[in-house]
């Protein structure tokens, strides 16, 4: 159903609760972020190494957390609990229905946070083996004067605009992207478990039906013979059982045409529920089309960041073999001054003659 040329970010734990922020400017409050409760993810993205919390309310994300060694998630009551984000500049909280889920929530937290602390540490390590390697590298050459503190020689400020201008592009296309397919991918789990739930229900209703219709051809089976009885009472007038057995089978009649009237409701019930399980159906097939546009999309940007990535490249080649060539030039230079200082003082020896 997906693609494996790359992992994804995917939903490691998910809860229901009602999403709360805290109020801005008196910093106290509670403000709904969502009129009732949303599905509350922990994601992972293998490819960065980074795990984030997400809730998507109707087309938009209410919360888009990533999860840092210094966040710390604290139970304020039996089923409430909130967490700082200091990059969003505000405060979540979270109500649960039972003081299970908050605790099943507060322990995933407690272990993503750890995880997120040992992600950390080995890039922290990686990054110093990566500058330790920079420093053993030969360096850029410096700027040299050349006939005096006025005479310099600066290098073009061009070619880091442009890769700086580059890189910001590539970031704005890489959120995007990661902005939309979040989406999808958060509203997609919620469908599957909806999903699953209705698969479980129509077969226990299936289940049901079936059960039911051998009720009701076996109650109608009694109903016409009871009825055929009544005819034939009826028939033979004073020669069959008396008044009392005729009303016992009125009765019985009456009551059996009652249960077929209750089992007819409940069938139409249980066909309700069946076209409403197709219509999720329908939605979940939208979902997935829509997601693989967004597949299709983020092939495309990962092409041009891949076609952006070598142009940067380039241009990197292209302002070493100019730093090259500037350093020769400085040489020739060197030499060139030291020639014309002999020569100076040729010419004073020769003057002082």
């Amino acid at each position: 159903m997906f693609p494996h040329h790359r992992e994804r970010e995917q939903p490691i734990f998910s809860a229901r609760a009602h999403v709360f922020q805290i109020d801005p400017n008196t910093k106290r409050n509670w403000i709904p972020a969502s009129k009732h409760a949303v599905t509350v993810s922990f994601f992972y993205d293998a490819n960065r190494n980074v795990y984030r919390i997400i809730s998507v309310g109707g087309t938009k994300a209410i919360i888009n957390c990533t999860v840092t060694p210094s966040m710390t998630f604290t139970k304020t009551s039996q089923k409430f609990g909130q967490w700082a984000d200091s990059r969003a500049n505000t405060v979540y909280g979270l109500g649960f229905a039972t003081e299970q889920q908050l605790h099943q929530f507060a322990e995933k937290f407690k272990e993503v946070k750890d995880a997120a602390r040992l992600a950390r540490e080995k890039s922290q390590d990686k990054e110093l083996a990566n500058t330790a390697l920079t420093i053993a590298a030969p360096q850029s050459p410096p700027v040299m004067c050349v006939n005096g503190p006025e005479d310099k020689l600066f290098r073009s400020q061009s070619a880091d605009i442009t890769l700086s201008s580059e890189k910001e592009r590539i970031k704005k296309m890489l959120s995007e992207g990661s902005i939309c397919e979040m989406n999808l991918e958060a509203e997609l789990f919620t469908l599957q478990d909806s999903n699953s739930k209705l698969v479980a229900a129509l077969h226990e209703a299936n289940a049901n039906v079936e059960q039911w219709k051998k009720q009701l051809a076996a109650y109608q089976e009694e109903t016409e013979r009871l009825r055929e009885q009544v005819v034939e009472l009826e028939a033979h007038g004073g020669h069959g059982p008396s008044d009392l057995l005729k009303d016992e089978l009125t009765q019985s009649l009456e009551e059996l045409e009652a249960l077929l009237k209750a089992k007819d409701e409940e069938i139409h019930i249980l066909q309700s529920k069946k076209a409403e399980y197709h219509e999720m159906e329908h939605d979940r097939d939208e979902a997935m089309h829509r997601l693989r546009e967004m597949e299709m999309r983020n092939s495309d940007l990962e092409r041009r960041i891949q076609n952006t990535e070598q142009n940067l490249s380039n241009s990197l080649e292209e302002r070493d073999r100019m730093d090259s060539e500037i350093q020769r030039a400085i040489e020739i230079l060197d030499i060139k001054i030291f020639d014309l200082n002999d020569l100076r003082q040729s010419l004073v020896k020769l003057i002082d003659k």
